[in-house]
């Protein structure tokens, strides 16, 4: 049975018994009097406490104790004894066992409204789902429905339609409005060769897209599913509430019984009165918004990031992001744009492009893709070659015309001669922030190939604005020393680590995780390694999907600035875990003295129905404390506003 069923139950049967507190000061009785609480209080306990009272005897055969057990013990209590007061017709409090139980199932339907509304945002990314796609199959265009659609589908998307799943654009321009994924709220202009994000909306142009991931596969399901294992994960401070809970109930169980042993021996209390106190202490203690401080902010807090375009993979994450002190960046397609163009060629144009392109044709670096663009601007057709080779960390080699041509980085040279006039060029080159390609015949070095890739137009603000937050910022690349210093230095990188194997990246993050706690921010497949050992890997969006999957943050909108804003985020949620474990705490701490009776001398009691009262509306405020993360807004400026 639902807690909002069990809720409905224990208020319409205790509601009488609500009534006979408040009208017997005026004389007025309940009809049916103690046989009737009897009645309404025993289907209260057996229908909307059953839960508790079986999770509170599963933990004691494990020989523990948790929430449900103070509840149990306390209402049990009171109820056994009203049946014991009954029979030798003394003063029996019935309704405070049932309105206990009440009240405990109201703070309940606030958690449970709370994480409804928390995923509500999930769902609707759901419901956003394009149901159909307009498929060109055979030179036709049909109607199909979205299940239907294969990878390598070619779709038609009409200006107002979803895009159906994710794609590359074959033919047209458009503008595509991609605010429900990434949270961007300009559309985005796109062209042939661009990107699509199934589930966005076009805007003003019509263009046929190649599918090329469906189902499960689509960004927007990724998003679903990393966003609903974020809420369900458990932050370490969880594990610190956990142990509380652990020491904290038993505890409680002291404290009451020494409560009714005060009241009853010391005091000379009645039997009832006393326990009253005793099971006062039990309810008040209740640390249900304890509990409930961790998991609510959690899940708002990665429910609003999703929101804005950055993924949260879980608590740990999150915490961890909290209390870094060094940021360490991959240069291209991280803080570069990921698509290097030619920009100088030395020696013999069409020989020079025509050995380069012949061995980097099947190549996907981004400097291969590079020479493959300009050889073909030039109409050139990479000639065949036998005995193709690659020498790790340098380049590659290969037989062309009875001959070994090569092309590689500067770290070939030790293996190659190069003229002097050459040397000069190369250092001419690289003070320009381009890294050269040499390119060679036999034993010498006949041609260079300058190639550049210009810093993102959000990256100097975005390193810039993690400096202010005091953060380290270090460049980790694979380019030469002279390169990456010059793009380091257009952005404000504090410091550079240049020609860096791919396989030693991971190991360069595990010599600063000496000194400081480290985030390394990257997009390529070379990353993963150092991606996965930082203690926050922050993966691209634009990135590949082993990177991602590598990422314990995901910044969908692949904008530089988002890192800061992602700190900025778990700094946010962290603090509102420990404000809500704080308030929680103390609710229950100052709440305890009083409940048993301290203040009985100046009129301030609790009974044990207010005291339920009570710890509902603090689960209700820890649950409010935790949904006003909603108000949250960063800015592109990423001031808190």
């Amino acid at each position: 049975m639902s807690v909002m069923k069990r809720f409905w139950i224990a208020l319409i049967l205790s509601t009488p018994m609500l009534a006979n507190m408040i009208l017997m000061p005026f004389g007025v009785m309940m009809p049916g009097g103690k046989w009737l609480q009897f009645g309404l209080t025993t289907i209260i306990m057996v229908v909307a406490a059953g839960p508790f009272l079986q999770s509170a005897w599963a933990s004691f055969k494990k020989h523990h104790a948790n929430m449900d057990t103070l509840v149990a013990i306390g209402t049990i209590t009171a109820y056994i004894y009203s049946i014991y007061a009954m029979v030798i017709h003394e003063a029996v409090f019935f309704e405070s066992a049932a309105l206990v139980i009440t009240f405990v199932l109201l703070g309940q339907v606030f958690e449970e409204r709370m994480r409804s509304s928390a995923s509500n945002a999930v769902e609707k990314l759901v419901d956003l789902q394009a149901k159909d796609a307009e498929v060109i199959r055979d030179g036709e265009t049909i109607l199909i429905p979205l299940s239907e659609v294969i990878v390598g589908d070619v779709i038609s998307v009409r200006p107002g339609q979803k895009v159906a799943v994710d794609g590359v654009i074959i033919e047209g321009v458009s503008t595509i409005d991609e605010s429900m994924v990434t949270g961007e709220s300009m559309p985005v202009m796109k062209k042939v060769g661009d990107k699509v994000i199934g589930s966005t909306i076009n805007s003003n142009g019509a263009f046929t897209f190649r599918a090329e991931k469906i189902g499960d596969d689509t960004l927007l399901a990724q998003i679903v599913e990393l966003v609903k294992k974020a809420q369900t994960s458990h932050a370490p401070i969880q594990k610190l509430t956990d142990k509380v809970s652990d020491i904290f109930v038993p505890v409680v169980l002291i404290v009451s019984i020494m409560t009714f042993l005060f009241w009853y021996v010391v005091l000379g209390a009645t039997v009832s009165n006393a326990l009253i106190f005793a099971v006062s202490v039990l309810v008040i203690a209740c640390p249900c918004a304890l509990g409930l401080a961790t998991p609510t902010a959690l899940m708002v807090g990665t429910g609003l990031s999703a929101k804005m375009g950055i993924l949260i993979k879980n608590g740990e994450v999150l915490e961890a992001a909290n209390d870094l002190q060094t940021v360490v960046f991959d240069k291209t397609g991280t803080i570069t744009v990921g698509k290097p163009v030619v920009t100088d060629i030395i020696g013999d144009p069409q020989d020079v492009l025509s050995m380069a392109a012949s061995l980097e044709e099947s190549s996907e670096h981004p400097l291969a893709s590079a020479i493959m663009v300009r050889a073909s601007e030039n109409k050139i057709i990479p000639p065949k070659i036998t005995e193709f080779r690659a020498i790790e960390g340098k380049g590659v080699e290969a037989m062309f015309d009875g001959k070994r041509v090569f092309v590689g980085n500067d770290k070939l040279l030790g293996d190659y001669q190069i003229g002097a006039e050459m040397a000069v060029k190369v250092q001419q080159l690289q003070d320009e922030a381009k890294t050269v390609v040499f390119v060679g015949r036999g034993d010498e070095v006949v041609g260079l190939m300058a190639i550049q890739d210009e810093p993102k137009a959000t990256s100097k603000a975005a390193i810039s604005a993690l400096k202010a937050r005091g953060l380290k910022t270090i460049m980790l690349t694979g380019d030469n020393e002279r390169v990456a210093q010059s793009i380091a230095n257009q952005v404000g990188i504090d410091e550079v680590v240049a020609d860096v194997l791919p396989g030693d990246k991971a190991a360069h993050i595990r010599e600063l995780q000496k000194t400081s706690k480290v985030a390394f921010v990257g997009d390529g497949i070379n990353d993963a390694p150092a991606l996965t050992t930082a203690d926050v890997g922050i993966s691209m969006g634009s990135g590949t999907d082993i990177a991602i999957e590598s990422g314990g943050i995901i910044l969908v909108k692949n904008d530089l600035r988002d890192v800061n804003r992602a700190l900025i985020l778990s700094h946010k949620i962290v603090n509102r875990i420990k404000l809500n474990l704080f308030w929680a705490f103390v609710y229950n701490v100052l709440g305890i003295p009083v409940a048993a009776g301290l203040f009985y001398g100046i009129g301030l009691v609790l009974s044990p129905e207010l005291a339920g009262l009570a710890m509902a509306f603090s689960s209700l405020s820890v649950v409010t404390s935790s949904v006003l993360l909603n108000k949250v807004k960063i800015s592109q400026q990423t001031r808190i506003v």
